[in-house]
């Protein structure tokens, strides 16, 4: 029950953080596209390492019953995702020095605070370089997938051990006691066999 409340968590946190990331990437995507040009690996990796984990993600939240009994699969698939996605973020890594937003000083202006007084403020112009600004918000999305991912996976493989580790438990329970029923039933009709003779 445990599993299921902190798998389902980190899904649909990797669900709501991939979902921003790959509507950004498609920006560049289909930018690039217009003006027949080639994606930049370092968007094109990315992008695509994010539309497959965001339908994993998806697909194993909601048929939450076949992950549960396939923990060990589910468990390395994720590592896979943790391994394309710093891949991704590798090839992205140039943005993460990059200065995206330039503070100037702007017009002076008045403010009036009615019987209180006034106030002469200097005013600030900040212009943001969209381009930058996205990318360097991929980038921070996909450092936080991985380590989401890497999350679901390190949950997936203890609940598969757990899971392996229940499985022959009860199979070594259930097959004492079918013997022994075996035993006890044979014992049963012999002695059902003779009432009736």
């Amino acid at each position: 029950m445990l599993f299921a409340v902190f798998f389902a968590f980190w899904r649909f946190a990797e669900i709501l953080t991939l979902i921003p990331l790959l509507g950004m990437l498609s920006y560049f995507v289909s930018g690039y596209n217009r003006n027949n040009l080639l994606t930049p690996n370092y968007i094109l990796i990315l992008f695509i390492v994010s539309v497959l984990g965001a339908a994993w993600a998806i697909f194993t939240l909601f048929s939450y019953h076949r992950s549960s009994s396939n923990a060990r699969f589910v468990g390395l698939i994720d590592l896979g995702f943790v391994g394309a996605l710093i891949a991704g973020v590798y090839y992205l890594r140039f943005i993460a020095g990059a200065d995206c937003t330039h503070i100037t000083p702007g017009d002076s202006y008045d403010v009036s605070f009615g019987i209180f007084g006034s106030a002469h403020l200097n005013g600030f112009a900040v212009n943001v370089n969209k381009t930058c600004a996205m990318l360097k918000a991929c980038f921070a999305l996909g450092i936080m997938n991985t380590v989401f991912f890497f999350f679901t996976a390190v949950l997936a493989l203890l609940h598969g051990d757990n899971t392996e580790k229940t499985t022959r438990h009860e199979s070594r329970h259930s097959h004492r006691h079918r013997s022994g029923s075996r035993h006890g039933s044979h014992r049963s009709s012999h002695s059902h066999s003779r009432v009736y003779v």
